[in-house]
């Protein structure tokens, strides 16, 4: 039987390897102040996250789940990662240097070994980066590293890779530090007992119920303090609460601001700051979103402050239908939309679309995607659109809509806009869910990392987010912080790292006190 976190029982905790026991200092009712005291080694953490059922998978280059992307991160390791400000920051790559024309990079890698001993060599970067953007490959990294020239990279010695690019790449780190890019011994990993370089070394997977890893001691930035890894799986948010309240975990992942604020005197909150984009995904290629004025009748129908209101329960801001708000390059000047139904009507008659019912996808697979889709159909209806509200498969949920449907309810964690914009808004982009493919807008796209001016690049970007802005097929209507919670007895979250970025979801570096 799989396992499931009920909201009564928490069953099946024990049957995936995961013992219910008592962690001292972590009494219900008690005071959530952390458990003071210097990093100590031993013990195991356990953490729950929201999953995909028998659809998971530990190969590295294929992450899309969260739970997929901290066992990755658990086990293996990329040339580099994004700090917590979004900037790349170096991991298996000591360091970079770019050519005079940024079509030439040049990664200096540093002294680590793979779990087997052996040494990771500028043969396994290539090879690792050959096997995710090979002919037929879906990877989510394709897109990002296609921009490299394998044929004509090369290594330079033992530690040094020279990377020539198919044209200039003037922001290269990002591609680096994107999802689903990490380094193999090989380039090929093994599904049945994966070897990486990361500071923990594999145990036992079973999908959808259970990941088991152990300390690597001999891990190049130092050893974890924790002894074992253990990640479970509850696709209910209550569920996962629960488990930390009954000590049957030490880790709950994404936390809705009620549950939070509910259990903050009991647990540790930690509110990763503004990493959780809310919205909508409109397919443009297909009825009835290849009509604009439908697109922009969304645009302006919707009630942000509402959803704030009601979905966020005021734990966020509103967002401006483009991705990346407080980060770099993103275009704070244009105009912050409100909802205005009258024009929104109008655009809707505009585009036939007056009485039309539209199919609306949407999931318990993340926090706030149905109670968001619910909302924003009852604010529909007043504009004579009728948003026909379906509850998907929580498991596959992130694949489904991808491929199939015109309107779906979406989130994401952080990352740069230029990796927002590479992964999902390119031609060639991997995981387009839009289907927003505009050869004016790549070529904006590809003359802003083409130039080493930076008034250039910022004004280049503004010019892409203007398009998007006007007749994209995203609609971004909040963003808010990204919220887990620890037993009192956990030390080390960083509580500063938004989602998706190095230090989210980093187990090395905690300690049971």
């Amino acid at each position: 039987m799989g396992l499931s976190l009920s909201r009564r029982g928490l069953l099946g905790l024990a049957s995936a390897g995961v013992a219910a026991v008592a962690v001292p200092g972590c009494a219900p009712g008690g005071d959530a102040a952390p458990v003071a005291g210097a990093p100590r080694g031993g013990g195991r953490l356990r953490a729950v996250f929201s999953g995909g059922g028998a659809t998971e998978v530990l190969d590295p280059h294929q992450t899309n789940l969260y739970v997929e992307i901290a066992r990755a991160k658990a086990l293996f390791d990329k040339l580099a990662d994004y700090g917590s400000d979004m900037a790349p920051q170096p991991r298996l790559a000591e360091r970079w240097e770019p050519s005079a024309d940024l079509r030439t990079w040049r990664i200096t890698l540093r002294a680590a070994s793979f779990h087997d001993g052996r040494p990771v060599r500028p043969a396994d970067v290539l090879a690792s980066f050959a096997r995710i953007v090979e002919p037929g490959s879906t990877r989510r990294a394709k897109s990002a590293l296609s921009v490299i020239d394998l044929a004509n990279s090369r290594a330079i010695g033992e530690r040094t890779i020279e990377f020539r690019l198919k044209r200039p790449y003037g922001e290269f780190p990002n591609a680096l530090a994107t999802l689903g890019t990490y380094i193999v011994p090989g380039g090929a990993p093994d599904p049945a007992k994966p070897v990486g370089s990361g500071p923990f070394r594999f145990r036992s997977f079973e999908p959808g119920r259970s990941f088991v890893a152990e300390r690597n001691p001999d891990y190049w930035d130092g050893a974890p303090y924790i002894d074992e890894l253990h990640l479970v799986i509850s696709n209910d948010e209550a569920a996962r609460v629960n488990a930390l309240l009954g000590k049957q975990v030490e880790y709950a992942h994404d936390l809705t601001p009620t549950s939070a604020r509910t259990h903050e005197k009991t647990v540790q909150i930690h509110r990763l700051p503004l990493s959780n984009f809310h919205g909508l995904a409109m397919k443009i290629d297909r009825p009835p979103f290849n009509r604009p004025e439908l697109r922009q009748a969304l645009f302006h129908l919707v009630d942000r402050d509402e959803l704030i209101r009601s979905v966020l329960h005021g734990s966020g801001e509103v967002g401006n239908d483009l991705y990346g708000k407080n980060y770099r390059y993103y275009a704070d000047g244009l105009a912050q939309r409100s909802r205005d139904p009258e024009r929104a009507k109008a655009l809707v008659k505009q585009a036939g679309a007056d009485g039309l019912t539209i199919d609306f996808d949407t999931s318990d697979a993340s926090t706030g995607l149905k109670e968001a889709a619910l909302a924003i159909s009852d604010q529909a209806r007043a504009v004579g659109l009728n948003l026909n509200v379906k509850l998907g498969n929580k498991d596959t949920y992130w694949a489904d809509i991808a491929k199939n449907g015109v309107l779906a309810s979406y989130r994401s964690g952080a990352m740069p806009l230029e990796s927002h914009i590479s992964q999902r808004l390119l031609t060639s982009s991997t995981t387009n869910n839009t289907q927003w493919r505009r050869p004016e807008f790549d070529k904006l796209y590809y003359d802003s990392q083409s130039t080493t001016d930076e008034k250039r690049r910022a004004d280049l970007y503004l010019r892409m987010q203007e398009q998007l802005y006007d007749e994209g097929g995203f609609l971004w209507w909040g963003v808010s912080d990204w919220i887990v919670a620890s037993a009192p007895t956990v030390q080390g979250v960083d509580a500063n790292a938004p989602a998706n970025t190095l230090n989210w979801a980093r187990f090395d570096k905690v300690w049971i006190a």
